[in-house]
């Protein structure tokens, strides 16, 4: 892929690109724009290349992941301290005949929930249900397995079911 297939790809996600590299990045600002900035560098300086296994936007949010867990390491070695990630704001949309208060009260239950996922967990059934990825997708940015993906994609969603109090359909 070329540069100017490369920009205009980054022009096209740029908006769930920053969502992912907000995730990525623990919901700092500052951080995931910076993580964003040094991906795209890598992405157009040809340091990270574009192989064809997987889609442009899949190889972007595995790009941005990378270099999110780059930084990460390198805050950890400076400062000697890990970091605590953060919950992870999540919008529901409101449903007809739900009132601004409970529809606060399901997002501040949901953020909960997600939160106490394990981390793997909550980034599959991220990247599935707020960037329509397919759980292959999501393997391939989080470099692990389709199997993985899946077995982490189905223990979160029963996590999920039984922390919000929602019976399996």
């Amino acid at each position: 892929m070329d540069t100017p297939d490369l920009r205009s790809a980054i022009e096209r996600y740029h908006a769930e690109c920053f969502g992912w590299a907000l995730s990525c990045c623990g919901r700092d600002r500052v951080e995931a724009e910076d993580v964003l900035q040094t991906s795209y560098l890598k992405v157009l300086q040809g340091r990270a290349r574009f192989d064809d296994r997987s889609s442009v936007k899949t190889w972007l949010f595995g790009v941005i992941r990378n270099t999110a867990s780059e930084e990460r390491r390198r805050v950890f070695t400076r400062r000697r301290i890990g970091e605590a990630q953060a919950a992870e704001a999540v919008h529901v949309t409101v449903q007809p005949g739900v009132t601004a208060a409970e529809d606060a009260q399901r997002n501040a239950q949901l953020v909960i929930a997600l939160a106490s996922l394990a981390p793997r967990q909550r980034e599959v059934l991220q990247l599935v249900f707020y960037h329509d990825m397919t759980i292959e997708d999501a393997a391939v940015v989080m470099g692990v397995s389709l199997g993985t993906a899946r077995t982490h994609y189905e223990r979160g969603k029963s996590r999920l079911r039984v922390l919000l109090g929602v019976e399996p359909s």
